[in-house]
């Protein structure tokens, strides 16, 4: 009796999901904000929501893997460049969604060089977090120019993530090459890799170790720097004088997505002001992608930050960040410390 209870709940359940969508979601932002998304989203709307937490570098080689078979219907977050990437391996779909007019500039040119594969929906600063704490006890300056941070006084006391697995640090590298071109962007890279203590997978990794007073610098995106801040930790940040990239955090629809109808509905609330606002409710303070969006305070004044012309595609490409990536390995991450 009590089994064909179960199967009746379960029936019953399962008759609920299918009647009110179903949607499965690779998340590649902090959990607070996936979890916020999803729970909202499901109680707001009725549909079950199923959310995998994973880097941006290790959603990427999900879809490769599951290209034939695909288990997931949206992407949402992560550094753009690997959204770029899926769309031009062809494992994204073209979506125009009725809200792009409501966006940026920014966001509605990730949709356009992608083919409308993946769009924008918040962007972020790179630039150094520093711990004032360690600095003072060290006796070691605020660095305010990417020159600052290869003086031997910070030997061991800076942190970037591995360009390999994170895509904070390509953004690094692909900033760097930009900004000095990219022989002169190696040889920096060299001199900085004499002062990095370590290379973390994660791209807040560097700046978890900034907090706990693990490391002075880290090489971070400045809006993980406030949500730290707030948990009572030291941490403050800046970003160089000598200008600096920004991440265009993505949102793609899976080609073969099983739950096509669902992904373009969950796709659509995303880009909502609503939507976007609740990044700021999980401490985390991006620029969100539509106008309409309250800005949260501690999101970074992008009026005040000097930013390079940030080419996103020619970076966001497959070819080019494997090379770029190659070439730190053999030429920079091989070197002794």
């Amino acid at each position: 009796m009590q089994k064909f209870g179960v199967a009746l709940a379960f029936a019953l359940f399962s008759g609920a999901a299918a009647a009110q969508g179903q949607v499965n979601v690779i998340c590649s932002v902090q959990a607070e904000w996936c979890n916020m998304l999803s729970t909202v989203y499901a109680r707001t709307t009725g549909a079950k929501v199923n959310v995998v937490m994973k880097g941006s570098g290790e959603a990427l080689a999900q879809l490769i893997a599951e290209k034939d078979n695909p288990k997931t219907d949206v992407w949402f977050g992560g550094t753009g460049d690997p959204h770029l990437q899926a769309a031009e391996q062809g494992l994204t779909l073209e979506y125009k969604s009725a809200s792009l007019p409501q966006l940026h500039e920014w966001a509605q040119q990730q949709a356009r060089q992608s083919g409308y594969k993946t769009v924008g929906i918040y962007s972020g600063p790179l630039g150094f977090a520093y711990n004032p704490e360690l600095l003072a006890k060290k006796k070691l300056a605020v660095p305010r120019t990417w020159a600052d941070l290869t003086k031997p006084d910070y030997k061991g006391e800076v942190q970037v993530a591995n360009p390999a697995s994170s895509g904070t640090a390509y953004t690094m590298i692909a900033t760097l090459v930009q900004l000095m071109g990219e022989d002169k962007a190696f040889e920096y890279l060299k001199s900085l890799h004499r002062n990095v203590g370590n290379y973390p997978r994660s791209g807040t990794g560097p700046i978890k170790a900034v907090a706990r007073g693990e490391t002075a610098v880290s090489i971070s995106f400045v809006h993980d720097g406030p949500g730290e801040k707030m948990q009572g930790f030291p941490v403050e940040t800046i970003t160089p004088a000598d200008g600096t990239g920004a991440e265009i955090g993505s949102m793609s629809i899976i080609k073969g997505a099983r739950n096509l109808d669902a992904a373009k509905k969950f796709y659509d609330w995303a880009l909502t002001p609503a939507a976007q606002e609740m990044a700021a409710a999980a401490k985390q303070f991006q620029l969100p992608s539509n106008k309409a969006a309250k800005v949260d305070p501690q999101v970074p004044d992008f009026k005040k930050i000097k930013f390079i012309n940030y080419d996103y595609a020619k970076y966001g490409a497959s070819a080019e960040r494997r090379r770029l990536i190659a070439r730190w390995e053999k030429e920079v991450n091989s070197l002794p410390r």
